[in-house]
């Protein structure tokens, strides 16, 4: 068995200068394919057609991974009275939940349930 070469890459450079060979200087795709050592037809394929559509910057390489986004404004620091509207509620949960706590002792005690 012959080796496998797995995916090669090729730089702008050799992908413009195959594609201009075949499409404006008339070789043929075995010649291109032979000259610039592209292992395949149809990275060669794919070229001519991406030049055809969109000229020789559709052949420079696409960025990779996820888009950066933009950044998010810092949000402005919290206002006195946001702080104290805050720490309200939290101790207005507090209360409640400490009432609930003391219900359900009252109940345990006058049912006589351990649990």
């Amino acid at each position: 068995m012959g080796e496998r070469e797995g995916n090669r890459r090729y730089d702008y450079e050799t992908k413009l200068a195959a594609v201009r060979d075949h499409v404006e200087h008339g070789l043929t795709k075995a010649e291109v394919m032979e000259k610039y050592r592209i292992a395949s037809l149809t990275p060669l394929e794919r070229w001519c057609r991406e030049y055809r559509s969109g000229g020789p910057d559709a052949l420079r390489p696409k960025p990779k991974g996820r888009p950066k986004g933009a950044k998010s404004k810092p949000r402005p620091a919290p206002t006195r009275e946001q702080l104290l509207e805050e720490e309200n509620a939290y101790l207005k949960a507090r209360v409640a939940y400490l009432e609930k706590v003391d219900a359900l002792l009252a109940w345990r005690s006058a049912t006589g349930t351990e649990r």
